[in-house]
């Protein structure tokens, strides 16, 4: 692994050599590859234009994002930015790279959280897409548009993961690929028309396991805080080390997504029929809502409260998305056309 991770480390090198100039849009994608923009950015984008999709997106965001905390938990992957001083091996000679204010994420490497979540809702929407197209045009050509942008995309949030020393290529490459299958797999099992029970049973059973799980662990004597303590030594800033990137913070947000699911499906089966310029209203209004509740400051300490409220504000996206923005929409135009 060590020539692994050297041969990352020079590649990273190379990247922001060649291409420091485009820095911010390197920030950009890394932004929008980002676990979270599936929940508040994808996910009410797809909604408005297939119910199914956007259902669809938010359900592959929260299973996938959830195995890769397990995963990144069972292999242990370095991360660049500290693997750099841990190593030894840049003593004398240490490498010419940076970091950045998305460098320091205090998980585990492997795999890519990034590139999996990123690699998984995509394929949701580029597959959907793709069908689409054929049914119109019957074109391959046409039709396997969507399939190429698909690939650039996970090329290029794959190269920002690089580029801002986050994760070793090895990492990016298995993130993508096992996004890709479970894409495949739960894009075909979306809980549509599900009981309420059942999204609770699963944010608990979801929340009970890895919670059984890191105390496991813990008790055999494997400290899963050690990437936290990495995080915290080698990363060039202490105000770049966020709690929202934290294990946990991503475990709760993918439980309350999902309680959220549930719940928002049960206040309005079937959602509301909206013509298209209702529905572009209400995506605008969700879009708006949704940036107001992620930018919500949360107290960091005690990290309970934090995690609590970080599940909390996750509920409430599926609720402004599916139940609230529309119902209101659909009020004022219904009494307009009355």
């Amino acid at each position: 692994m060590e020539v692994i991770h050297a041969q990352g480390i020079w590649m990273a090198e190379s990247l922001q050599q060649r291409t420091i100039s485009q820095t911010d849009l390197w920030l950009l994608v890394t932004h929008l590859g980002d676990p979270k923009a599936a929940f508040l950015l994808l996910f009410p984008f797809t909604y408005f234009i297939s119910r199914r999709a956007g259902v669809s997106v938010i359900w592959v965001a929260a299973i996938t994002e959830w195995l890769n905390l397990v995963f990144k938990w069972m292999l242990f992957g370095e991360r660049p930015f500290w693997w750099i001083g841990e190593s030894g091996l840049y003593v004398n000679k240490p490498p010419q790279v940076q970091q950045f204010s998305s460098t320091c994420e205090t998980g585990p490497g492997s795999p890519s959280g990034h590139a999996m979540v990123t690699a998984a809702v995509w394929w949701v929407v580029v597959s959907s897409l793709g069908s689409f197209l054929y049914s119109r045009t019957h074109s391959v050509v046409v039709s396997a548009v969507p399939y190429l942008l698909y690939v650039l995309m996970l090329v290029a949030v794959g190269l920002s993961r690089i580029f801002i020393l986050a994760h070793f290529p090895h990492q990016v490459v298995a993130g993508s690929i096992t996004g890709f299958i479970l894409g495949i797999i739960l894009g075909r099992r979306v809980p549509e028309g599900r009981p309420l029970l059942f999204f609770f049973s699963l944010s608990t059973g979801l929340l009970l396991c890895t919670v059984m799980l890191h105390a496991g662990l813990q008790h055999l004597g494997i400290n899963l805080s050690w990437s936290i303590a990495l995080a915290k030594k080698w990363c060039s800033h202490a105000k770049w080390i966020r709690l929202d990137t934290a294990p946990f913070s991503s475990l709760t947000r993918d439980c309350g997504a999902l309680l959220g699911l549930g719940m928002a499906q049960y206040w309005r089966p079937g959602g509301f029929p909206l013509p298209w310029a209702p529905r572009a209203l209400s995506l605008a209004v969700s879009s708006m809502g949704l940036y107001h509740v992620h930018r919500l400051p949360l107290p960091v300490q005690p990290q309970g409260l934090f995690y609590g409220l970080f599940f909390v504000k996750f509920v409430i996206v599926p609720q402004v998305v599916m139940v609230l923005v529309p119902g209101v929409v659909y009020l004022l135009t219904h009494r307009k056309k009355d």
